[in-house]
């Protein structure tokens, strides 16, 4: 199929229409499908992929008001364009569907150049909207791309709780030296493919990248069940990847890498910070504040992961931990109780 060759189903419980109405679709070089009640429409919506809905509203079965009302309550469905053509008469009733979702109203008989106006006005629409969303998931993980479409963007955040995860590759700025620019870039590159997988496999979303190190979220904006648990049995993982990894950059001859991680857990405030003009979703809060400085704590006390008491508790002795004593962390009024998961580093 032509990239410029549109996917279209035709609803009509008109045999003669509709017959005739996909003859003049056809005719303006797309590609159209029929169904006969708003039923077999909406399961037919349901199975396959379209670029736009040609709707009748006078149908047995289920008229096109309740498949319009379906389809707003689908968040799969309530994007794809919907044209209504209907012999009902009234502002009313073009009041009431464009109110469900339809982005325009023709009446039958339909005029052929009205139809390819119209048609190629939505389809312009949608592409739009598709190049939109594709640009956000591109700059947003899944988590954050499906939160602006289902609550829209506004500064300002909401009372969550979670995990933070910090890691960052240690002794970068030595090993930056060592290598050439190119090489950095692609050791970088990697380093993420493997931490990301890990993140979002235990349902984490990444929210920042700063040089070596990232930030990672568990419980936001999406809840997690058991967020303490998910981020330690991924800094695990992630720790476990690396190990593997620098194996394979020994047996190259390429420096290996080693990582830093630190886990709080507890309240913070999760939503987006910034501007209108530019801004980014992250969390704010003591939590974010301990799980940093656990991580940066993991140089002096020679472990991969440290938690902070409230990680240790919530996993309720699944996983074996051992206690560093309390420990005056940098910007910490009161020392904090640190524990560390797995062996040294």
């Amino acid at each position: 199929m032509r990239d410029d060759v549109a996917r279209l189903l035709l609803v009509d419980d008109n045999r003669v229409n509709r017959l005739l109405l996909a003859r003049q679709l056809s005719q303006l070089g797309h590609q159209t499908e029929l169904a006969e009640n708003g039923r077999e429409a909406l399961r037919m919506l349901r199975e396959r992929r379209y670029d736009l809905l040609v709707l009748d509203i006078e149908m047995p079965e289920m008229d096109g008001f309740e498949v319009l009302s379906r389809m707003l309550e689908d968040p799969e469905l309530r994007e794809l364009p919907v044209i209504v053509t209907s012999a009902l008469e009234g502002l009313a009733n073009v009041v009431r569907c464009i109110e469900l979702g339809a982005e325009d109203y023709l009446s039958k008989p339909v005029n052929q150049v009205l139809l390819k106006a119209r048609i190629n006005a939505s389809l312009e629409k949608k592409r739009l909207r598709d190049a939109q969303r594709e640009l956000v998931s591109r700059f947003a993980t899944l988590e954050v791309a499906q939160d602006l479409e289902r609550s829209g963007f506004s500064l300002g955040g909401r009372r969550v709780h979670g995990a933070v995860l910090f890691c960052d590759i240690r002794g970068f700025t030595g090993l930056v030296e060592t290598l050439a620019p190119e090489q950095v870039i692609e050791l970088l590159n990697t380093y993420y493919t493997l931490m990301f997988d890990a993140i979002s496999g235990l349902g984490g979303v990444v929210n920042q990248i700063i040089g070596d190190g990232l930030m990672a979220i568990f419980g936001a904006p999406l809840p997690l069940e058991q967020p303490a648990a998910s981020a330690v049995a991924a800094a695990l993982e992630m720790v476990a990847m690396m190990e593997q990894f620098s194996r394979e950059q020994l047996a190259a001859g390429l420096p290996p890498l080693r990582i830093g991680i630190g886990i709080a857990s507890g309240d913070m405030v999760a939503g987006y910070t910034g501007t209108q003009q530019r801004a980014t979703y992250t969390c704010v809060g003591d939590t974010v504040n301990l799980a940093a400085r656990l991580e940066a704590h993991t140089k002096e006390a020679g472990r991969a992961i440290l938690i902070d008491a409230a990680t240790c508790e919530a996993l309720g002795g699944q996983l074996a931990t051992e206690a560093l004593g309390p420990v005056q962390l940098k910007g910490k009024a009161a020392p904090v109780q640190v524990f560390a998961v797995g062996a040294g580093s």
